[in-house]
């Protein structure tokens, strides 16, 4: 049996990791400002990380949800009193996909609608329903298409009170788009949709799953807004690695047995390791060093020649350059040892690094990526 081919792969195999590096089987180091899709949150193999997974493996490992398993309510308690929604209610499952598929049915079960909202750019996951209501056609099966979806331009208030109704189920968001490109939704717009939802009885779904979890130097960006979502989804560094997601599910929305359900979501090692990770930002001050360190390097890459936009909130980053980020983010990697990320617009890099990403490793990614620029200048 051979792997099926669905993923283009760089030529690298990595073996180690700490902290902010990698490095690959030739013992070559990297610096690491992508963590897998902002899935790093804390660092790679953080001692409290790496202890606590260890400690409960050694105990219990898994079992279902048929019987008590503490650790979810001390998760539930941690995230709720870091992130300022203690009277929210927990739902955990094992990927964002899995939140927002279980947001969106949860969102039909309230108000019994089914038209969805969603934005142009957006991404929202690749299983059945959370690939209808993300913008690239491309991705969807026939299957999948039968969804009653509208795409508006996002930060576009005029177009969103145009296309609201009673009969809109929910108004799905991402605080801050990634995989589009880094943009960052205004105080305006949320603003609208929390009053167009309340107004006409829809559900508002902020899709925190790469942009949540204090990377953007809040616990959720929409928290800039100052809005309170009906439902909020949560993954990638919510586990540092370890697969677990989540649902934020506000007062309004009632439970009943049966209504959700899964097999691993909130096991115990998933719950070990976001507790793990709560305790982290905690203790290291996390959302003030994401939101002090990435206006640093914001405002250090706009000076860089070549650079025609820089986009985002800490450390969720988008460097749009005056030309294609292609060769230069194949040099970042290939000559000189650093991860970035790509996206939907071949002009935008992305940073997600760990949110706690050490100044002088920040000086170091500047300090390359100020040499590529150049050296892409002399090339062209």
């Amino acid at each position: 049996m051979k792997l099926f081919d669905v993923y283009p792969l760089f030529d690298l195999e990595l073996v180690r990791a700490q902290g902010s590096y990698v490095w690959d089987k030739a013992g070559r180091r990297y610096l690491d400002l992508y963590g897998g899709h902002a899935v790093i949150s804390i660092g790679h193999t953080h001692p409290h990380y790496v202890q606590k997974i260890t400690e409960q493996l050694g105990r219990l490992a898994f079992y279902s949800n048929s019987i008590l398993n503490p650790l979810q309510d001390e998760l539930a308690e941690k995230l709720g009193r870091l992130s300022g929604h203690n009277d929210f209610s927990l739902f955990l499952i094992n990927s964002g996909a899995e939140a927002n598929e279980n947001a969106l049915k949860l969102a039909s079960f309230h108000n019994r609608c089914t038209k969805v909202i969603a934005f142009k750019r957006g991404f929202h996951g690749r299983t059945a329903g959370t690939v209808a209501i993300t913008d690239n056609p491309s991705l969807c099966a026939p299957i999948n298409s039968q969804q009653h979806v509208q795409f508006l331009p996002y930060n576009d208030v005029a177009a969103l009170e145009q296309a609201m109704s009673e009969e809109v189920c929910a108004v799905i968001i991402e605080g801050i788009q990634g995989l589009g490109g880094i943009y960052v939704g205004t105080d305006e717009f949320w603003q609208a949709a929390r009053q167009l939802c309340d107004r006409f009885g829809a559900v508002l779904i902020s899709d925190s799953v790469q942009c949540g979890y204090a990377r953007s130097g809040k616990f959720f960006s929409h928290q800039f807004s100052g809005v309170e979502p009906d439902l909020i989804t949560t993954a990638k560094g919510m586990g540092n690695g370890f697969p677990i997601g989540s649902v934020l599910i506000h007062p309004k929305f009632q439970a009943k047995h049966g209504l959700l359900g899964t097999t691993f979501g909130g096991n115990h090692l998933a719950c070990a390791a976001a507790i793990a990770v709560l305790d982290v930002i905690e203790q290291e001050n996390l959302l003030v060093h994401a939101e002090l360190l990435g206006n640093y390097l914001m405002a250090k890459l706009r000076q860089i020649e070549g650079v025609r936009e820089v986009r985002g909130r800490g450390l969720m980053i988008g460097i749009e350059l005056e030309s294609e980020a292609k060769p230069v983010r194949d040099a970042l990697l290939f000559q000189h040892g650093v991860f970035v990320g790509s996206s939907s617009d071949k002009n935008t890099i992305r940073l997600l690094p760990a949110l706690n990403l050490p100044c002088e490793a920040a000086q170091e990614f500047l300090e390359k990526f100020a040499l590529v620029m150049s050296e892409v200048a002399v090339a062209t």
